[in-house]
C-alpha cells in the first residue's frame, strides 16, 4: 500500500474509532450520574471533576518526559489552552447538559464542532474560506437552530441553557483543535495530551474537594457503580481518545479531524435508543441538515487538497 494511501486509511480508522468512543461517552456520563431507576449518584460537577482527575493521573507519567519540550511561553500557553478549552471546561459542560437532555440529542448538538472549527480558523489563523465552506456554515447554522427549536421534544427537564452548554463546549473544542494544529505542531500527540492534563492535575484535585466528591464516594451506596462508568469514560473517552484525536489532527486537516462529529450522533443516538431514549422525526431531520452542512465544509477541504496535489 502506498505511503499516502496508508496514511489516509489510518486517519479513517482513527476517525471511526473516535466516533465509537466519543459516541458512547454521552450514555456513560448519564450512567455515572444516575442509576437505572433514575436515582442520583454524582452531580454533573462531580462527574467532571472525577473525569479530569482520573484522566490526569493516567496521563501524568508521560508528562515528565515531555516537560523538556516546553521551551517557551508560546508552547506553554498553547498546551494550557488545549487543557482548559479542549478538556477541562467541556468536562463540566457536557454532564450539565445531560441533566436536561438525552444522550442522543447531546450527541447531535456536538455536530456543530466542525463549523466552529472553520470559523475560528478563519478569524484567528487567517484560513481562507471557500464557497462550499460558506454554504456549509449557512446550512449547518439553519440545522442547529432547527435542532435547538425541536429540542424540547426530547429534553428530560432541560431548556436552552443545556443546549447552550454544548454549543459553548463545541466552540471550545474548535479553539483547541486549531491551537494543536497551528501552535503545537512540533509536539507529538502523546506529549500534547499528557502535558495538557498534567497542568490540570492540581485544578482537578481542587475540583474533587470543592464539589464534595470524596463525601459522595463515602456515603452514596451507588457511588462505586457510578465510578465504574466514569472510570471507563475517563480512561477510554478522555485519556485514550484525546491522544488519538491529537494524532488525527496532526496527520490530517483540522476540518477532517473535527468531522468525527459526523458519526458521533449516529453512535450516540443508536446507544440512546437501545436504552429507550426518545427521538422524533424533527430531531433526525435537523441532524441531517447539520451533517449536510458539515459535508459541504469538508468538501472544500477535500477539493483544495486534491488541487494542491495535482499542482
Amino acid at each position: 500500500m502506498p505511503k499516502k494511501m496508508f496514511k489516509e486509511f489510518k486517519n479513517w480508522i482513527l476517525l471511526i474509532l473516535l466516533s465509537l468512543i466519543w459516541g458512547s461517552s454521552f450514555i456513560l456520563m448519564n450512567k455515572g450520574m444516575y442509576t437505572s431507576n433514575n436515582e442520583k449518584i454524582f452531580s454533573f460537577e462531580q462527574v467532571g471533576a472525577l473525569r479530569m482527575l482520573i484522566a490526569a493521573l493516567v496521563l501524568s507519567p508521560f508528562a515528565f518526559k515531555a516537560l523538556k519540550k516546553i521551551k517557551d511561553k508560546k508552547i506553554l500557553s498553547g498546551v494550557l489552552i488545549v487543557g482548559v478549552s479542549g478538556n477541562f471546561i467541556p468536562a463540566f459542560l457536557f454532564p450539565f447538559a445531560q441533566t436536561g437532555l438525552t444522550s442522543g440529542f447531546a450527541g447531535m448538538l456536538n455536530s456543530f464542532t466542525p463549523i466552529f472549527t472553520v470559523i475560528i480558523g478563519f478569524i484567528v489563523f487567517g484560513n481562507k474560506l471557500g464557497k462550499s465552506q460558506i454554504i456549509g456554515m449557512f446550512i449547518g447554522t439553519i440545522g442547529i437552530f432547527l435542532l435547538m427549536y425541536s429540542g424540547s421534544q426530547v429534553a428530560l427537564t432541560g431548556n436552552w441553557t443545556h443546549i447552550a452548554a454544548i454549543l459553548i463546549a463545541t466552540l471550545l473544542y474548535a479553539i483547541s483543535v486549531n491551537t494543536i494544529k497551528y501552535k503545537l505542531s512540533n509536539l507529538k500527540a502523546i506529549e500534547v495530551s499528557s502535558l495538557a492534563f498534567f497542568l490540570l492535575l492540581i485544578p482537578s484535585i481542587i475540583a474533587i474537594f470543592s464539589t464534595n466528591t470524596h463525601l459522595t464516594l463515602q456515603d452514596n451506596p451507588n457511588a462505586l457503580n457510578g465510578l465504574v462508568f466514569i472510570g471507563i469514560l475517563s480512561i477510554l473517552g478522555t485519556a485514550l481518545a484525546v491522544i488519538l484525536f491529537n494524532e488525527l489532527i496532526k496527520n490530517s486537516s483540522t476540518v477532517f479531524a473535527s468531522s468525527v462529529t459526523y458519526f458521533i450522533p449516529v453512535v450516540a443516538v443508536s446507544i440512546g435508543l437501545f436504552f429507550k431514549e426518545t427521538l422524533s422525526f424533527w430531531q433526525i431531520g435537523s441532524m441531517l441538515i447539520v451533517l449536510f452542512g458539515v459535508f459541504f465544509i469538508n468538501l472544500w477541504d477535500s477539493i483544495k487538497a486534491k488541487y494542491t496535489a495535482i499542482k
